[in-house]
């Protein structure tokens, strides 16, 4: 007979003390997918930025998780009728909602692995574990997929108020030192209430609201898409997919068994999910498995690879400019010319001494999903036309920025 799992309490720097509150969801917690999220920085590149930044995607997951049980005792305050097998499940869904991401956030869906993304394998780890757990996964896998019938429980998971957002913006906030990204979530998750099976606010939370998505437009051109992260993102993805190249022509590459899988593998979505070694494989991938390799590439005789590396370890970074429109192709075949000839390579190697990128985001998208706002009289109302904020309307015009990262010699 298993023995109960003693009660376990963790002091979170963020929302204080955090309960564990059964037995399921800390072997959840205690499972290896699980703990593979305490070896993967939570904002990838930004501690070149803000130092504060080493924060993991596991604090974000178990902060997510104690962000649900708050929601939930609220809704049932409220009257709604959240069974304990629901609850179980939501947590659980939450808990493991960010399982899928690779070393660095998006970067070896960027380079390593072909037209996957990191959602996708969120939810075959989430099967993977379902079926060591005897199904007991199962209700919370129909609510991360959204055929739950209950659909606010998803909205719960993933929406433009979520769990999720909730958690990572009091979090990245507190451990970047970047105030402007501070929100009220308790104040948040006390106004929730539900009408017509999706989540709404109370009309006394608006300002709340207003606060959240500034903030939340604030946290992504400060921090998430700040020039220096991208330019150091840009940097890793090249030094990533000249491994890839070189591999794939042959050439022998200190990795570590995980990472040499994937370097030596044509991995795409059909043959990723075909069978469980990608899957295994990417379980035991993790930040230290790339920052190693990168180390030891620093001094590989492919003048590229150790060149970026070195630049990559000892932190110079790609300069940044940053415009409204696309840069012009002659600056970049000029530079391109001038990394041929200082680095000896050809034209099609130098291009990995630069890159660009085009960001577009738009801080609340109503055609997407909407933050409803629920007045006494009973009406509902989307946040931006209930508003008497000018800028919650300009929140939801698309922001473009072209980011052109190159080499300083």
């Amino acid at each position: 007979m298993k023995k109960p799992n003693k009660r376990k309490i963790i002091n979170d720097p963020v929302f204080g003390f955090i309960n564990i509150p059964n037995d399921f969801l800390y072997d959840i917690i205690q499972h290896p997918f699980f703990q593979r999220l305490n070896r993967i920085k939570q904002l990838g590149l930004a501690s070149f930025v803000y130092p504060g930044a080493q924060h993991t995607r596991m604090q974000h997951s178990l902060g997510a998780m104690h962000l649900m049980g708050e929601a939930i005792a609220q809704l049932r305050l409220e009257g709604y009728e959240i069974t304990p097998p629901e609850a179980e499940a939501v947590r659980s869904c939450i808990l493991l909602h960010d399982i899928g991401h690779g070393p660095f956030s998006h970067a070896l869906e960027h380079s390593l692995v072909k037209g996957i993304n990191h959602e996708e394998i969120s939810l075959w780890m989430m099967q993977q574990i379902n079926v060591e757990m005897d199904g007991r996964l199962d209700m919370a896998l129909e609510i991360f997929t959204n055929v739950y019938p209950k659909k606010f429980l998803h909205q719960l998971v993933s929406s433009q108020l979520d769990m999720d957002r909730l958690d990572y913006l009091s979090r990245d906030s507190f451990y970047s030192g970047v105030t402007e990204g501070t929100i009220g979530a308790a104040r948040i998750i006390k106004m929730l209430n539900i009408h017509n099976d999706q989540l709404v606010i109370e009309a006394k939370g608006i300002y709340s609201i207003e606060k959240f998505l500034v903030a939340r437009r604030l946290m992504y051109w400060q921090v998430y898409l700040h020039k220096t992260s991208v330019a150091a993102e840009i940097m890793l993805l090249n030094i990533l997919r000249r491994a890839k190249e070189l591999a794939n022509s042959g050439k022998d590459l200190f990795a570590s068994p995980s990472l040499h899988y994937f370097l030596y593998n044509e991995i795409n979505e059909k043959n990723f999910n075909a069978d469980k070694d990608p899957l295994q494989h990417f379980a035991l991938l993790d930040d230290s498995d790339v920052i190693c390799a990168i180390k030891v590439w620093s001094s590989h005789s492919d003048i590229v690879l150790s060149t970026l590396c070195k630049a990559f370890t000892n932190r110079r970074l790609f300069k940044v400019e940053v415009g409204p429109e696309k840069f012009d192709d002659s600056k970049k075949e000029a530079l391109i010319n001038q990394y041929s000839e200082y680095f000896g390579v050809n034209k099609q190697e130098a291009i990995y001494f630069l890159g660009e990128e085009t960001v577009s985001t738009d801080t609340y998208s109503p055609e997407d999903d909407n933050i409803n706002i629920l007045f006494k009289d009973g009406t509902i109302k989307d946040i931006a036309d209930a508003s008497d904020m000018l800028n919650i309307n300009v929140l939801t015009k698309k922001v473009e920025k072209h980011y052109f990262c190159y080499m300083r010699l």
